[in-house]
């Protein structure tokens, strides 16, 4: 057992774990797989991040990766198998990937709390607590205008593949197609009528049968406790970075609050590790799971100063 291994913490019918496991796909990795629950509490999980509860988590050693946005980079960091962000196209594949969260994720997440009729009451009061978003009283009223956007973002899919290329940005994959394929997933196993919804999208389907075949790499299981022993009892090998330009003014080593400026609002506090324009990074402490980083990407996380 490596404490270098990549883990990843995550259920299976999350969609934003999907992502993830469709680009250690892509990038042929091995990895460890901690199941965590899909409904609070999950003290387990928010021993490593220090409240930090959305799906999923990447651990790597005592570094703790928050968001699929900054797992991502981190997953192309390694170096191993085909890179995520093939011709240097790290922004173009974060302004697709933040459109299919907005355009496909939300109102599919609406569907799916709408028209899964096999979902228990404990998921349900959950979800309807953590996605903010949504409004249980009028979600069924809402259940037209929600099929009316989801369907409109598939056929931006099937647009951008217009000119029958393999892949969202041409010939190769990438991680704008690991996060567009995410949503449709999702839409087959969790959202009703969803053959109807797919119909007419030939160049889509298509595209998600490539996406299907790369699989989820090899991953083998792994009890959480024996990831909290890997936390516990190996070093973070973070860099302090503080970018000059970086916003708001701190210090390295102020105690700060690291907030998602979406749902599931829970604000992680320790020491400030790093702030950049495209990451940042806190240092805490935890009984279990002993000295760690918990990283974020910038964007989309309010940082401030305590």
């Amino acid at each position: 057992m490596s404490s270098q291994e990549v883990i990843l913490h995550h259920f299976d019918a999350s969609p934003f774990a999907e992502k993830v496991r469709v680009a250690l796909g892509i990038k042929e990795l091995s990895w460890r797989s901690v199941e965590i629950p899909m409904v609070m509490p999950k003290p387990d999980l928010t021993a490593l991040t220090g409240g930090y509860r959305k799906t999923p988590v990447m651990q790597i050693g005592a570094d703790v990766f928050c968001d699929t946005q900054r797992i991502a980079t981190e997953l192309n960091d390694l170096g191993a198998g085909p890179s995520l962000f093939p011709g240097d196209n790290q922004g173009l594949c974060a302004v697709i990937a933040a459109w299919s969260d907005a355009s496909l994720f939300i109102p599919g997440a609406g569907l799916a709390m709408g028209t899964n009729q096999d979902l228990p009451e404990a998921i349900l009061a959950d979800r309807f607590a953590f996605f903010d978003f949504l409004d249980r009283k009028s979600l069924p009223q809402q259940l037209p205008s929600l099929f009316a956007r989801f369907r409109a973002g598939l056929q931006r899919i099937e647009d951008m593949l217009a000119d029958e290329r393999s892949f969202l940005l041409g010939d190769t994959v990438s991680w704008a197609d690991a996060s567009c394929y995410a949503p449709v997933w999702m839409c087959r196993s969790n959202i009703a009528h969803a053959d109807e919804l797919m119909k007419n999208l030939p160049l889509l389907e298509a595209w998600e049968q490539r996406m299907k075949a790369f699989g989820h790499g090899r991953p083998t299981v792994m009890k959480a406790s024996e990831a909290l022993k890997i936390s516990s009892s190996t070093h973070s090998l973070a860099r302090p970075l503080l970018d000059v330009d970086a916003w708001p003014k701190l210090e390295l080593d102020r105690v700060v609050t690291v907030t998602p400026e979406d749902y599931g609002a829970v604000p992680v506090r320790g020491r400030l590790v790093r702030l950049s324009q495209y990451d940042v990074a806190v240092a805490r402490s935890d009984e279990r799971a002993g000295e760690v980083v918990v990283h974020f990407p910038r964007a989309g996380y309010r940082v401030e100063g305590l």
